[in-house]
């Protein structure tokens, strides 16, 4: 796995790229129509430039202030939208960008989770600790033939301790944080809506935990990979000290 600073620079190249790209086409865009414009008024090649130099000035703006944000780890105007830029608008480019020069979409959209988490953090360290927090865990990581059901209600775990969920229920009793259970995106998205958390901590594969994110914009949501020892979607685990950490630094600041 990359360690935090590989896919930050990671990010940070493919954006890079991605910006040239645009540029590239918008600069082609603009080019070849340009002179054909002038056959149907004489001043709208200079109303196209004007119009195509703002475009171009608003990307190169967002651009510019992700990766100050990126680069830099702190809160930067705009914070909200530029999480929803690149969850919704820059990641499926960046995944294509990374195809082109050899980076598989796993190892971007595990990239993009580490450097989405640093300006989640950013952004909450930069304002009052949030009231409610949310841990969202996926339904495999309760033991496979455990009879107990708990989706929708976590207490009912017996806290045999043969899966993760008694620790959770415990990380929730110490930092007064909401816990629940979810078996898909739509039970995860009727949690959320039901818990209206300020803050959502989630335990996930790299294909959920970037869905997740998309879907639940504009709450800030933390992204934790889960430890699959025995394969996809078979008691998987979580790592309880990272998950431990997060919360500390969140809710136990002055």
């Amino acid at each position: 796995m990359h360690s935090f600073w590989s896919e930050k620079s990671l990010i940070l190249v493919l954006l890079m790229v991605a910006c040239v790209l645009l540029v590239a086409v918008l600069g082609l865009l603009f080019v070849v129509p340009y002179w054909g414009f002038a056959g149907i008024h004489p001043m709208l090649p200079q109303v196209a430039g004007i119009v195509f130099a703002l475009i171009l000035a608003g990307l190169l703006a967002g651009f510019g202030l992700l990766m100050a944000a990126i680069f830099l780890g702190r809160d930067v105007p705009f914070s909200a939208w530029l999480r929803s830029l690149s969850a919704k608008g820059l990641l499926p480019l960046l995944i294509a960008v990374g195809r082109l020069v050899g980076v598989s979409k796993k190892a971007v959209q595990h990239a993009f989770v580490g450097v989405n988490n640093e300006l989640v953090l950013a952004s909450v360290r930069s304002r009052k600790k949030p009231r409610r927090v949310l841990l969202l865990m996926p339904h495999c990581i309760q033991f496979s033939q455990c009879p107990v059901r708990i989706t929708f209600q976590v207490d009912n775990c017996k806290r045999c301790g043969k899966c993760p969920i008694a620790d959770l229920l415990r990380i929730k009793e110490r930092y007064g944080v909401d816990l629940a259970v979810a078996t898909g995106g739509t039970i995860a998205r009727r949690i959320v809506v039901e818990t209206r958390p300020d803050l959502i901590l989630a335990v996930a594969c790299e294909r959920d935990l970037v869905s997740g994110i998309q879907d639940t914009l504009p709450l800030p949501v933390y992204g934790i990979f889960n430890e699959r020892p025995n394969g996809p979607c078979v008691d998987t685990r979580v790592p309880l000290d990272e998950v431990r950490a997060v919360l500390a630094s969140l809710l136990e600041k002055a």
